[in-house]
This record gives C-alpha cells, sequence and structure tokens, in this order.
C-alpha cells in the first residue's frame, strides 16, 4: 500500500512539473547557480585561512648543509616573526604559517648573513640559502673568460641566484645585512650620513650631521662606528664604537663604547658637560626554550670647567627567559632608564643627567618585572607586572624667555643651544601594571594599544613666584593610568613609512608611568615620516628624507613662574621638531 502511495506520488509529480512554464524551470536554475556561487564565494575565505609550512635548507658556498644555523621568518618590513636552527643535514621547517608575502633570513658564525626576500608562502614552499664569507663575496666578480666560446653560466648563475645576495643594504633604521642590488653590482661595504635640523632635543639641539659604518668581516665579528657632531660649534660631538661577536648556538658577546661632548651645557658655576659610557653585554641561550642576557653599563660624567663632582656609576642588568611555543615568560632587572623615543634613542643613547644642591645627578633606579608574551604572525600581547625604586628622575622644562642669565642657584642643568633646564626630582616608589595588544597585516602595517598603572611626579600649581629648589622639592608621586596607540605601516607606490602614536596620561604629571618599559610611546601626539627620495634597482634606498614631530599639540605644560620673573614651562616631553636626509652608500 504503501509503495502504491509512493508511486502515485511520483506521477503526480512528475505531471506536475510537465504542466510548469518554461520560465519556471529557469529560474530554478537561476536561483540553482546562485546558490553554488554563494557557496563557493563562503568556502573562499575558509580555504585561504588555512596555514601553510616554510622549509628549506642552508648551505656554504661548496654545497655543505650548515648545521646549527640560526634561520629567521619576517615579515614584509623585515622585523622578526619567530626563528628556527638547522639540524644536522642543515634542515629548518617554520610551521602553521599564514599564506602571504615573507622573507627568510639565515646567520651561521664565520658567515655573512644570507636574505631572501618577497617570498611567497602558500601550501609547502622550499626556501634554500647560501651562505659566504665576506672573502667569498669580494671575489664574486671575476674576470671575464679569455675564450669568447668559454662557459660562463655557473659563476653568472651564481651572481643572479635569488637565495644569495651577497651586498650590504639597510634593514629599516637597523643594521647592515647581506642582500643583492643587482645581478651584476659589485660587493661592497655600506655607510650612512645623515645631516638633520632639530629643535626641542636637550643637548642634541641646531644642525647635526652623522655618519655611521658597520662592517662583518668572515670571522662572524661586526664592527660599528658612528660620529654625530654639530657644525660650526667648538666641540659638541657625539661619537660610539659596537664590537659583536656571534657564537653561534651559545648567543653573542657585544660591547659598545659611547662619547658625548656638550660645550654648550652648564650649571652655576660650570661649564662644557662631558658624558662617556661602556656598555657590555651577552646573550646566551640554553637549547631553544631559555634564554638569558647579562650585562652592565659604566658611565662617567664631569663638567669640562669648574665642576665641583664626576658621576661615576655602574648599572647591571639581566634577562632570563623561557620560551614555549609562541609564548615567552621572562624576568628582568634593569638599573638604567632606557631613552624614550626618537631616533637618537637606543643602544648608543647614554642615562639622563641633572642637577640638585649644586651637584651632578645622574637618573637610575632598580626595576625587576615578570612578564608574559605571545608572539604570532598575525598579532601579539603581553603583561608584565613591576616594582620600580627611582633616584633622580629627570624633570624638563622649557625657558620661552631664554636660558641667559637664568639662575638656577644650583637646582637646574642648562642648555645654551635647546633652551632647556633638566632638574633632578625627589626619589620614589612605584608599582603597576602594563599590557599591550597589537596586530599587523599581511602588508606589513600594525595598531598597537597599550595601558599601564603607577606612579608618576606630579607638581602642584604656585600662584606666587616660587624659586626653583621649592618648586622641584613640591614635586611628589600620584598613583594614575597611562592609555597609548601606535599605528605604523608604508604606504604602496610611495614607500613612505610612517609611525603615528598618542600617549595620554594626566597633564599634571611631569614623569611618565612606568619608564622602564622598553616600549614606551611617547608622550601625546607624534608623528614620524621616513620617505625614499632616490631608489636604485631591487628598491634599495640611497636617499631617505625624515620628518620627526613629538608632542605635536604641546600638550603637559606646566608654567611656573620664578622669583628673578623667569617663566619655566614643564612637562613629560617637551614639544620637538627633526627633518633631515639621509644617504646610504
Amino acid at each position: 500500500m504503501r509503495s502504491a502511495t509512493r508511486a502515485g506520488i511520483d506521477v503526480l509529480t512528475i505531471a506536475s512539473d510537465a504542466a510548469r512554464s518554461p520560465l519556471t524551470v529557469i529560474l530554478r536554475r537561476v536561483h540553482l547557480a546562485l546558490f553554488v556561487l554563494l557557496t563557493g564565494l563562503v568556502s573562499a575565505p575558509l580555504h585561504g585561512a588555512s596555514t601553510a609550512t616554510v622549509t628549506g635548507t642552508v648551505r656554504d658556498s661548496g654545497g655543505n648543509p650548515q648545521i646549527g644555523t640560526m634561520v629567521q621568518l619576517l615579515r614584509p618590513d623585515l622585523s622578526v616573526i619567530t626563528s628556527a636552527y638547522t639540524n644536522q643535514k642543515g634542515h629548518f621547517s617554520f610551521e602553521l604559517v599564514s599564506p602571504g608575502k615573507y622573507a627568510v633570513k639565515a646567520m651561521g658564525a664565520s658567515f655573512l648573513p644570507s636574505l631572501r626576500e618577497n617570498v611567497r608562502v602558500h601550501a609547502n614552499t622550499v626556501v634554500n640559502l647560501t651562505l659566504n664569507t665576506l672573502y667569498e663575496v669580494m671575489q664574486w666578480l671575476p674576470a671575464e673568460p679569455r675564450s669568447a666560446d668559454a662557459r660562463k653560466d655557473d659563476w653568472a648563475w651564481t651572481l643572479r641566484s635569488p637565495a644569495n645576495r651577497p651586498l650590504l643594504r639597510w634593514l629599516e633604521d637597523g643594521p647592515l645585512v647581506v642582500v643583492s642590488e643587482g645581478p651584476n653590482a659589485a660587493p661592497k661595504l655600506k655607510a650612512r650620513l645623515t645631516a638633520v635640523g632639530q629643535e626641542g632635543s636637550f643637548g642634541e639641539d641646531g644642525q647635526r650631521i652623522s655618519v655611521e659604518v658597520q662592517e662583518t668581516p668572515s670571522n662572524s665579528r661586526e664592527l660599528l662606528a658612528s660620529v654625530d657632531f654639530a657644525p660650526g660649534t667648538d666641540g659638541r660631538m657625539r661619537s660610539a664604537l659596537g664590537f659583536r661577536q656571534d657564537l653561534g648556538f651559545a648567543g653573542s658577546v657585544q660591547s659598545l663604547a659611547a662619547v658625548a661632548i656638550h660645550p654648550e651645557v652648564e650649571a652655576s658655576g660650570a661649564e662644557g658637560l662631558d658624558e662617556a659610557a661602556m656598555r657590555t653585554w651577552q646573550t646566551m641561550n640554553l637549547g631553544d626554550e631559555f634564554e638569558v642576557e647579562t650585562g652592565a653599563e659604566q658611565v662617567l660624567a664631569r663638567f669640562a670647567q669648574g665642576g665641583t663632582n664626576t658621576v661615576f656609576a655602574a648599572l647591571p642588568f639581566m634577562t632570563l627567559g623561557w620560551r614555549g611555543g609562541d609564548s615567552t615568560v621572562r624576568y628582568r632587572v634593569a638599573t638604567a632608564v632606557p631613552g624614550i623615543g626618537g631616533e637618537t634613542a637606543g643602544d648608543a643613547a647614554m642615562p639622563a643627567l641633572a642637577m640638585r644642591n649644586g651637584s651632578l645627578r645622574l637618573e637610575h633606579g632598580l626595576h625587576q618585572e615578570i612578564s608574559w608574551e605571545r608572539q604570532t604572525d598575525a598579532s601579539g600581547m603581553s603583561v608584565l607586572v613591576y616594582r620600580d625604586s627611582l633616584s633622580n628622575p629627570v624633570i624638563e622644562a622649557t625657558v620661552p624667555g631664554g636660558v641667559d642669565g637664568l639662575d638656577t642657584a644650583g637646582e637646574g642643568l642648562v642648555d645654551h643651544a635647546s633652551g632647556l633646564l633638566r632638574a633632578a626630582g625627589p626619589e620614589y616608589n612605584s608599582a603597576g601594571v602594563v599590557a599591550a595588544v597589537e596586530r599587523r597585516t599581511a602588508s606589513g602595517n600594525s595598531v598597537r594599544l597599550s595601558y599601564a598603572n603607577g606612579d608618576a611626579l606630579v607638581m602642584p600649581a604656585e600662584q606666587h613666584p616660587t624659586p626653583l629648589g621649592l618648586l622641584i622639592a613640591a614635586a611628589h608621586p600620584r598613583r594614575t593610568q597611562m592609555y597609548s596607540i601606535s599605528l605604523s605601516g608604508t604606504l604602496d607606490g610611495t614607500g613612505t613609512r610612517w609611525r603615528a602614536s598618542y600617549r595620554w596620561q594626566p597633564e599634571n604629571t611631569v614623569t611618565r608611568v612606568a619608564p622602564f618599559a622598553k616600549d614606551a610611546a611617547e608622550p601625546y601626539l607624534n608623528i614620524h615620516l621616513r620617505q625614499p627620495v632616490c631608489l636604485r634597482r631591487n628598491g634599495v634606498r640611497s636617499l631617505e628624507a625624515m620628518f620627526d614631530m613629538r608632542n605635536i599639540l604641546e600638550q603637559g605644560d606646566r608654567p611656573f613662574v620664578l622669583k628673578d620673573g623667569s617663566l619655566l614651562v614643564f612637562a613629560q616631553d617637551q614639544r620637538s621638531v627633526s627633518a633631515g636626509l639621509a644617504f646610504t652608500f
């Protein structure tokens, strides 16, 4: 009975379909085609979101596999995503890589680094790299064969090989590495010459010219030399000499010596501030999971004329880290407060100096933190808890009427070139939390959000003219918060590299929250631009225009009037402008 009923339904269905008009059939077919199309569109992102692997082998110029070579997977802007070491067969592998454009870099003891750019990763991508010594690089352009019919494909192919490119060029604002400028370009060492004009930076104001040269000989020792001076002055100069020895699996040993001469910086009865610093540190890798960095910085400072005291300090630091997958847990101890923002901040930057009670004082402290960080190719996040004990925190002020004739009574360090004053504030302790999240795109653009809480110095308003010493003594710590957003990237077509940030904390604070944080954004609104003006083959920059502006809106100003009628404007960070050209050759 059930079978008979089923057959009857089928007969009725066929009759019904036959009775339908041709238009109805066409519409059904169109609906079916649209359904198939939508199904494909929905499934396409799911397919594109799959991960891939990047594998390869690292060899020397003789074809021998290189064991224990560090290989780095880089973003298009050449920032590091993750690292791996080659095995006994010289093989390396990166798993769970999102499809996109990357770069791969290999570094081995006794060899120059090798970089492969514009690697398009999809499914399983193979990238083989070749390492060469400096001697081999310099010999890579042999004379033409004497016989016209002699084979020259071997060396010609080597010069054109995309897996090994034997020329030094700059990685953004970082070190020099080995890449190729063209198939017939002669290998050579490069240097950078920079000419800038800047205003609003203590000890660095006015016209500046800097020269930097970095060489990586065949014995894996890197040498760095730089000099920065102000033309038309009697001695305003900053210079540095650095050394780095790569120890392969073990890590590296590094040293950096820096000297700064500031003839226009003075205090009461003292002129010409001279500084010298020597930093030595060692990094050690204990397998793939543990990393250790230990070192110390020796600082010496005094006045060339009329100085009453000499500052000498040893500032040790140490970091212990454990890596597991994409996550890293670290414990860090530091005593030197890092420089904030700007292009002059970095390894060659010296701890800040100020004055109090007629004596030269060095900003330093004791910082301890425990942090957790997770980094992937597209995002990152970090959280740390810290405890600080800060001595001689630097409080900076601008003098709109000029510093000539300003009587600091031994409470301030004055720079005549920039019109800025630095005083040493009271000691204080602080504890808090710093958290950050970051998101990066395949094109190299990124956005970063940060939050921090802790103590910062505040200066209460004064209704009457007050001596400088009493103003500084009235500063006291207050619990507060900080919020920041940073955006960065590169514009397609023009190659313009840009970075913009805004960091807020209460305007009555004159020091930063969490001053030991390494990646703290500069206070308030800041913009940094790098524009290639002249490009050689393969996109290598030879001439670049630079523009930096910090605290554009001049926020956070705290004006005070001294007893002698001078106006001082204190702030976390003074408004400063820097612009110039950089020539790489």
